[in-house]
């Protein structure tokens, strides 16, 4: 079993070849042979189609009383793919082809068919212009023709060719796209102006609503608050005109009304009580009168000394004197004045 494979066998030196005893086949035996179709094929009783190259399980013979130069010519049985039809072919060394003989159409063959028409018009001209020398001069008169008429047709196709080269395409495409480019630039400015009319109306409207806010403002508040300090309202309203504790103005009523939203008095059930005992007792005797008097000389005296004092002196001399006899500042005369919201 080494040598099985082995190129080179061992022969014996009294080996001899004769001595072998020959087989007796039959000329037409068939072999077993795995091949592809050579072509595209039809088959005839069911329609399948077989695509060239696809293998088959064939069975090959040689075909009898016929050779070309010598070389045998094989015949291949195959069957369908769908109905199992026997389907033959046979090699055609002439042509270097197959031959299709019994059970299928070959398809896709309109090349090999006008080969053939060329090679016989050709073997027919030459059989004429064999015994026909005016023949052989017609044939040329064609045939020189022939050759003008393409040569023409090939001198149009290059000035067709030379036309479309001048054009030069990327200038074209340059041209296109500056043009594409200032559109889009139009079109971003016109946005932008638009944007820009848009925000001045807004600002123009906004505008507008201000000024009309502010004269709305400007209407319902007096001139003389606006020109006003904050801290002036406790001078200018609590005592007018520099008038002092016991003098009575015209505008006492417009004090209070603006002071009552300003100072808020704690209320204690005691301060109460003590405002009640001391109401009842100005109200009742000879107390009240003497009390009244002392006060009123003594807001005299501080008058006629605020009227000699300089401007920057008379804050600190708008003080008064308390039913006790102690001086008392004007902040807290406002604490304590009797006429607020809270005393009501």
């Amino acid at each position: 079993m080494s040598e099985r494979k082995v190129l080179n066998k061992y022969y014996p030196p009294d080996f001899d070849p004769s001595k072998i005893p020959k087989l007796k086949l039959p000329k037409d035996r068939q072999y077993v042979v795995r091949l592809m179709a050579p072509f595209n094929m039809r088959c005839k009783t069911c329609g399948e189609y077989i695509y060239k190259g696809k293998k088959f399980n064939a069975r090959k013979e040689t075909v009898q009383n016929e050779q070309y130069l010598g070389l045998p010519i094989f015949r291949f049985y195959i069957k369908c793919t769908r109905c199992l039809a026997e389907i033959t072919f046979k090699t055609d060394p002439e042509n270097t082809d197959y031959a299709m003989e019994h059970g299928a159409t070959r398809n896709f063959q309109a090349e090999k068919l006008i080969e053939e028409e060329e090679k016989r018009f050709q073997k027919e001209r030459e059989e004429e212009e064999l015994n026909n020398p005016m023949k052989v001069l017609e044939n040329r008169t064609k045939d020189s023709k022939m050759e003008m008429d393409i040569l023409e047709n090939l001198q149009e196709l290059k000035e067709l060719n030379q036309r479309q080269a001048n054009v030069d395409f990327e200038s074209m495409l340059g041209v296109y796209r500056e043009t594409e480019e200032e559109m889009k630039m139009r079109e971003k400015e016109e946005d932008e102006n638009q944007i820009r009319e848009m925000l001045a109306e807004a600002q123009k409207r906004r505008r507008v609503a201000d000024s009309d806010s502010e004269e709305e403002t400007t209407s319902d508040v007096p001139k003389a608050r606006l020109d006003m300090k904050p801290t002036d309202i406790l001078t200018k309203f609590s005592y007018p005109n520099k008038k002092l504790c016991g003098e009575k103005s015209d505008k006492d009523a417009k004090s209070r009304s603006s002071l009552s939203g300003l100072i808020r008095r704690k209320t204690d059930p005691e301060t109460k009580v003590n405002s009640a005992a001391s109401v009842g007792k100005f109200s009742d005797g000879g107390e009240t009168a003497d009390h009244k008097k002392s006060d009123i000389t003594h807001c005299t005296d501080i008058k006629n000394q605020c009227e000699k004092a300089p401007h920057s002196t008379v804050s600190t001399c708008h003080k008064s004197i308390g039913p006790s006899g102690t001086c008392v500042s004007s902040l807290s005369l406002l604490g304590a004045y009797t006429d607020s919201e809270d005393s009501q």
